[in-house]
């Protein structure tokens, strides 16, 4: 790596080391940072965080650098051992967080290369006008929808079409490289759209995977899916109740165990 003309350049035959720099970037948005049980932690925080917006007066802060600062994880347990029944709904998908009830993921689809220059995001709205007639009747506020989207740091475009290279240090000329001069195996497309499609409910599982498919259909005449929701997921508003009581047990058994430790303890004493 060299600076010529205030620009930094590579070896040539570093060609691919730098391609594999920004697909191992994206692969790392694709598997870890946009990985579908992180964006849906990330859908639960917004949305608490929008429901005590209007009683902590959240997004004012933005506006005052001294207060905006003072904005970090301690919010989270500011809003968990208030009092205020203002931020209560707040506080209770905080907890369904800590317990990792997270909204459920339903299903996602790749938005086809030739569509993805005109693709308009996906919003809960478009999903909610696709539900299935006579069956449960969804609300725009019981689906939460990502729009994921991944590239190489360039949109549509190769960024390596912006980085010059040099043959060896003995030489002073920079220039650039088409891919096709380097393999044949390097990608055409640079940019990835994925939507993503979440149940706040595990009980509307079912009914917001059927709506998701019947938009796929609607845009493009086929289900873009790779595959159905499992049928384990859309049978967990019939065990959700089962799983209430379970974990009641479990809690009741724990705490039988604590009080039996203690006052085995005490005993001893």
């Amino acid at each position: 790596m060299r600076v010529m003309d205030n620009e930094i350049c590579y070896p040539a035959k570093e060609y691919l080391t730098i391609h594999k720099l920004f697909a191992t970037r994206a692969d790392l948005h694709r598997t870890v940072y946009t990985h579908a049980k992180v964006k849906a932690v990330e859908l639960m925080l917004v949305d608490a965080l929008l429901k005590a917006n209007d009683y902590l007066q959240i997004s004012s802060c933005s506006l005052d650098p001294a207060e905006f600062w003072k904005l970090d994880d301690t919010l989270l347990k500011t809003i968990e051992i208030a009092d205020s029944k203002k931020l209560q709904e707040s506080r209770d998908i905080i907890r369904r967080i800590r317990r990792r009830d997270l909204y459920q993921f339903c299903n996602e689809y790749a938005v086809p290369k030739d569509k993805i220059e005109h693709f308009k995001d996906i919003a809960p709205q478009d999903i909610i006008c696709c539900q299935a007639a006579g069956g449960v009747q969804l609300k725009e506020e019981d689906v939460a929808v990502s729009n994921v989207k991944i590239d190489l740091t360039r949109g549509r475009d190769n960024p390596i079409e912006s980085i010059n290279f040099f043959k060896d240090y003995d030489s002073d000329k920079k220039f650039s490289i088409s891919d096709d001069r380097i393999s044949c195996l390097l990608p055409t497309c640079y940019q990835d759209r994925i939507v993503r499609v979440y149940a706040k409910k595990p009980e509307l599982v079912e009914a917001i995977s059927e709506a998701f498919e019947n938009l796929q259909l609607k845009m493009y005449g086929v289900k873009k899916q790779v595959h159905e929701t499992p049928e384990k997921k859309k049978r967990r508003r019939f065990l959700s109740s089962a799983g209430f009581l379970n974990r009641s047990v479990v809690q009741q058994l724990e705490m039988e165990a604590v009080n039996s430790i203690v006052c085995h303890s005490v005993w001893r004493l």
